[in-house]
């Protein structure tokens, strides 16, 4: 999987193995975090490829939340829900308090 291609100044803080929920289909891939942005970046095995970015200014709150089945059945409580203004993103992955603290720590304060 290529590199994310970070802009000029931009520091990666952290990246690991996720699955984003797009629908019915967990599509397999990776998330980075850096100082400007959360990209989830999907492999090539899925049926809905691409990548994912927001930036994190858009970011209004994220939270634990569990994994849905198809979208729809509660499965198991491993998955973080970050939410923009215009919808939710569910990210299946492992360690998500760290990534939960993570995220918060680079959020811009409320009020800016």
């Amino acid at each position: 999987m290529p590199g994310i291609g970070l802009a000029a100044g931009e520091t990666l803080l952290r990246e690991g193995a996720a699955n984003l929920q797009r629908g019915m289909e967990a599509v397999g891939g990776r998330l980075f975090l850096t100082d400007r942005r959360l990209l989830f970046r999907s492999h090539g095995f899925n049926v809905q490829d691409g990548d994912t970015e927001i930036p994190l200014a858009r970011i209004r709150g994220a939270r634990p939340c569990w994994t849905r089945l198809l979208g729809v059945l509660p499965l198991a409580p491993n998955s973080l829900a970050v939410a923009t203004d215009e919808r939710d993103y569910r990210f299946v992955l492992f360690g998500r308090r760290q990534w939960l603290a993570a995220i918060e720590a680079q959020m811009p304060p409320v009020g800016r």
